[in-house]
């Protein structure tokens, strides 16, 4: 028997956590959903009590010159709560610059309407599964 694990992209914003996993094979990310930052670690739990995750892919909110801020700063502090929650699983970073410009052009090309297109958490989610796709596709 396979022992599939599976990983985990992580979009995370002040009010928004988008998150998204990869397939068992490891080869398309696909959108879990949008959560409170809170409710972001609850459901990654939920994921890991079900499933063997490998590592976590977090968007790393670089300004488009390629510096860290204040985005950087609040990310971190995310990703240390991932750290005491989830201390055996490994985490990357992943510039994610244009991945919300991304997400709103996808939804764009494939019809959703513009009123679902300013639902910010659906970006979110978008954004969270385009951070993972970069991933695999650069890392596997």
């Amino acid at each position: 028997m396979h022992n599939y694990v599976r990983l985990i992209g992580i979009d995370v914003g002040k009010k928004r956590v988008g998150i998204a996993q990869t397939d068992l094979l490891k080869t398309i990310a696909s959108t879990v959903g949008t959560f409170s930052p809170e409710e972001a670690i609850t459901e990654i739990k939920k994921i890991t009590d079900k499933e063997t995750v490998e590592k976590f892919v977090v968007g790393w909110p670089l300004s488009l010159k390629g510096e860290e801020g204040s985005a950087t700063q609040m990310v971190q502090e995310f990703i240390n709560k991932l750290r005491q929650a989830f201390p055996n699983i490994e985490i990357a970073k992943v510039d994610e610059r244009y991945t919300s410009n991304q997400a709103r052009d996808i939804m764009i090309k494939t019809g959703i309407p513009k009123k679902k297109r300013q639902q910010k958490g659906r970006v979110d989610q978008i954004a969270a599964a385009i951070i993972l796709q970069n991933y695999l596709d650069t890392n596997t």
